[in-house]
């Protein structure tokens, strides 16, 4: 309510008030105050929404400062070792009433029609980045979802920062492969990295390559791959999407890592092959086809319900089926053994049912060749 003219000396005032951190586990501590900061906070996400010339060059670091206050802090850790994020409840962030206005306010900051990156590079620098990065490791789903687009917008601009933070999501990855097993925000960084990719100059850099084979593939191999597979598999298809040479490293890299005793792994992994197959060039199919048919093979004369039946939808999407039906004469002999059997054996009619779709389609696609081998199978069997 003050006149315009004092209003860019109040901003700065009420940044300040706003670095006061208060403790939330304390719940009936400070509570005027904790109101008093809220409502401020409030008043601060509207004026930079609505206000215009409020971001002078000197409102930068007092901005910076006031979101490193409140936001940059050492993470609780974990209840229990036993932490189990696909089972247990998340530690939601006590904090939260006045941490969701901190991020609010930065977003609408960053993404104000004033924002000008040339003078915010002096204070959002690497090491904010990396302060910015560890928080990822949150428990609490709605602070990684707003970090998530902080992240965002500060890769979109701020292009001295891109590489650097590349960088430092791929350390992270490779640690959480290799040492931790434990990071709450992959799926939310993978997230980020699938419209990073999709935004690749081609041809692909070699480092973006390497990315690929060396830090997304290995990510299959972790336990917890339920909680991040959709982003990761979405990465993987854009990356295919970019430079469908790749194809081949990626699917032969699935196989190496193809889960041995997991079938819900198994299931997951069936899923993402379908997606790899809807963008499949047919020149890079050819290349891959054997590896890929003979683990198809393994997987519908698998014990586990789930993972023949996923197996066999194969054969409920037309592109698929057109490209096993150009290259029948390989697929069969790989397919027909296992099927056949299983026509004839397995406990569960769901399966043979779609065993005898599959049987037929065959037999329609290269009758001569199903003959031959029907032939071949029953007098194996008799010897």
């Amino acid at each position: 309510d003050v006149p315009s003219s004092e209003q860019p000396e109040l901003f700065l005032k009420k940044l300040q008030q706003c670095c006061v951190i208060f403790d939330f586990m304390d719940t009936l501590s400070d509570l005027k105050m904790k109101e008093y900061k809220r409502s401020t906070l409030n008043e601060l996400v509207d004026y930079i929404t609505i206000s215009r010339g409020c971001l002078t060059e000197q409102t930068y670091p007092e901005v910076v400062r006031m979101v490193s206050c409140n936001i940059f802090r050492t993470l609780p850790p974990s209840d229990s070792n036993e932490f189990d994020p696909e089972e247990d409840e998340p530690t939601l962030e006590a904090s939260w009433p006045h941490l969701q206005l901190v991020y609010e306010f930065f977003i609408r900051f960053l993404e104000s029609q004033e924002f000008q990156p040339s003078i915010a590079k002096k204070y959002i620098d690497q090491k904010f980045v990396l302060q910015l990065l560890e928080l990822f490791d949150s428990e609490d789903p709605r602070e990684r979802d707003y970090l998530k687009t902080v992240l965002h917008r500060i890769y979109g601009k701020f292009l001295g920062l891109r590489a650097f933070i590349r960088k430092q999501i791929n350390n992270i990855f490779l640690r959480f492969v290799y040492e931790t097993e434990h990071f709450n925000g992959v799926a939310e960084l993978l997230e980020i990295l699938g419209s990073i990719i999709n935004g690749f100059a081609l041809p692909l850099k070699a480092e973006h390559k390497q990315f690929l084979v060396k830090v997304l593939i290995p990510l299959h191999t972790v336990r917890s791959l339920s909680l991040f597979h959709a982003q990761l598999a979405y990465c993987i298809v854009q990356f295919l999407e970019k430079d469908p040479s790749l194809t081949e490293p990626v699917i032969r890299g699935l196989m190496k890592f193809w889960p041995k005793t997991c079938s819900q792994k198994e299931v997951m992994f069936l899923g993402e092959l379908e997606e790899i197959l809807d963008v499949i060039e047919p020149s890079q199919f050819v290349k891959i086809q054997e590896p890929l048919f003979k683990q198809i093979a393994k997987c519908v004369s698998s014990p586990h319900f789930q993972v023949a039946e996923r197996a066999l939808y194969y054969w409920n999407n037309e592109y698929i089926m057109s490209l096993i039906e150009e290259n029948s004469n390989v697929i069969l002999p790989i397919m027909f053994s296992s099927l056949y059997r299983i026509s004839k054996e397995h406990w569960n009619p769901a399966i043979v049912a779609l065993v005898y779709n599959v049987l037929k389609a065959f037999m329609e696609m290269n009758s001569t060749m199903f003959d031959e081998l029907t032939a071949t199978y029953k007098s194996d069997r008799q010897r």
